[in-house]
């Protein structure tokens, strides 16, 4: 039990200034926005471990992850800190906090009879549990709200709550809660951190994370200034760089898909999502050839839900050497809608050839025509009926689609090209559920034919007059 006293040194010693001063921050409420890979929840770890395992400790603390995936990661940095700081720490492995929802945790039990329990995202599982919470990658939960009015009741009878993540998109709750603090007068009384990047850099990350390193890797000849720029020029876009490194929400206002929609139809970090369950197949494809990527999405239907099983990117390849790729894809499935605008024409004829009238759709991109594709897009994500991948690369593509209104009040779909395509994946995704549009077992009717009898009502609506009969 005498162990557990031993609790270490100034944290000052161990950490950087930005670590040091969220591990010494004692206040009841404590909110961090950080950019990635900064070493938040290592130190995190330790003054979770510290306070848990101290003789005079009273509560058990509550972890809540993304996934289960990061539940394990964190506790594992407990452990290593346990160890480190010589204190006497009994890994339960995973307990089942509640059998009938089957909620379970990752525990870790001290010589003092205190536990730490780390726990994926479901916000359910914090209800009725006493003691300190800490909430990391808060945003990226599928119901930050939910999960903070869940949790915030459990520190009623003493503990804090330590709020950690990344930014997730303007309407976000944690934005909300960052913007209460900076706009509104801090009602909640929260202690605020902010640490991006550049501020990171400045307290010294870049040598801590050199020593390491391997001595041959890249970044071990690099100034901060060259390791900022190294690290913006890895991000998908300018908006992922802002939000994931500086601190900078996305503006959902902008974008046609919010951070949330798309976040809560991501698979967990882990699955593979590859693996058929016996249902149908559709696929989307968007041409390109040498500025933007050719693009195959295979969606698997089962129930009312889209399944991502595949998702390819091809660039700067021949016609005959994307069809090696395309048509044993394309084999597979029921149904594919594929893009037969400019060069596209002579794939899809291809296709067609191939595969059959039935099986392949040719679609020619208009406004009309996007405007047709896109809404079914953003449907799925708000009634999670889709799942996707969780990729950089993707969320950026569905994250660039814009929707904006001309003089005339038509709408038009755009998105600005980048070195990484022009929205390619958003619109093979688009294709995709086009093809999986029809009910099964129902009729069903090409998009071009559907928008062509749209525009016919449109034109009779605009030249109906009021008294007709």
């Amino acid at each position: 039990m005498g162990r557990a006293l031993v609790i270490p040194a100034n944290p000052e010693a161990i950490f950087l200034p930005y670590q040091a001063r969220w591990i010494e921050d004692k206040s009841r409420l404590k909110l961090m926005e950080k950019s990635r890979q900064i070493g938040l929840s290592w130190s995190t770890a330790y003054a979770t471990v510290s306070r848990t395992a101290l003789t005079s400790a009273k509560l058990d603390q509550w972890v809540s992850s993304r996934d289960d995936i990061q539940a394990r990661l964190f506790l594992e940095d407990c452990k290593l800190w346990s160890g480190n700081l010589d204190l006497a720490a009994r890994d339960l492995g995973e307990l089942a906090l509640d059998t009938e929802n089957k909620h379970t945790a990752y525990t870790l039990r001290f010589a003092n009879g205190k536990r730490i329990h780390s726990m994926s995202s479901n916000p359910d599982a914090q209800a009725g549990k006493r003691g300190g919470r800490v909430l990391d990658e808060f945003a990226l939960h599928p119901d930050p709200r939910k999960l903070w009015s869940i949790a915030y009741p459990g520190i009623t009878w003493g503990g804090a709550m330590e709020v950690i993540s990344t930014h997730r998109g303007s309407k976000n709750f944690f934005n909300q809660l960052v913007r209460e603090y900076k706009e509104s007068g801090n009602p909640k009384k929260i202690s605020l951190h902010s640490v991006t990047l550049q501020k990171a850099l400045d307290d010294g990350f870049l040598y801590k994370l050199q020593q390491s390193l391997p001595d041959d890797d890249e970044r071990q000849e690099m100034d901060e200034a060259a390791y900022f720029d190294w690290v913006k020029s890895g991000a998908a876009d300018e908006e992922s760089f802002l939000q994931e490194y500086m601190c900078q929400p996305a503006d959902d206002d902008a974008a046609f898909l919010e951070y949330d929609l798309i976040a809560g139809c991501e698979y967990p970090s882990g699955v593979d999502w590859s693996l058929s369950e016996g249902g149908e197949f559709y696929a989307g494809v968007d041409i390109g050839r040498k500025h933007d990527l050719t693009v195959i999405w295979v969606i698997e239907r089962l129930g009312d839900v889209l399944y991502t099983r595949h998702v390819e990117t091809l660039k700067n390849m021949s016609k005959a050497e994307q069809e090696k790729v395309l048509w044993p894809l394309m084999q597979r499935c029921r149904r594919t809608s594929m893009d037969a605008t400019g060069l596209g024409i002579g794939w899809a004829d291809d296709a067609k050839l191939k595969f059959g009238e039935y099986a392949v759709e040719a679609v020619t991109f208009s406004t009309r025509v996007k405007e047709a594709l896109a809404y079914p897009v953003r449907s799925r994500f708000e009634a999670k009926t889709i799942r996707i991948p969780h990729d950089k690369f993707i969320r950026a593509d569905l994250r660039s689609v814009t929707k904006q209104v001309t003089a005339s009040g038509n709408i038009r779909f755009t998105a600005e090209r980048t070195a990484d395509g022009h929205a390619d994946r958003f619109w093979a995704l688009a294709l995709a559920i086009e093809a999986a549009s029809a009910p099964a077992g129902g009729r069903w009717k090409p998009l071009t034919e559907q928008t062509e009898q749209n525009q016919q009502q449109s034109d009779l609506d605009k030249d109906w007059i009021p008294g007709d009969a």
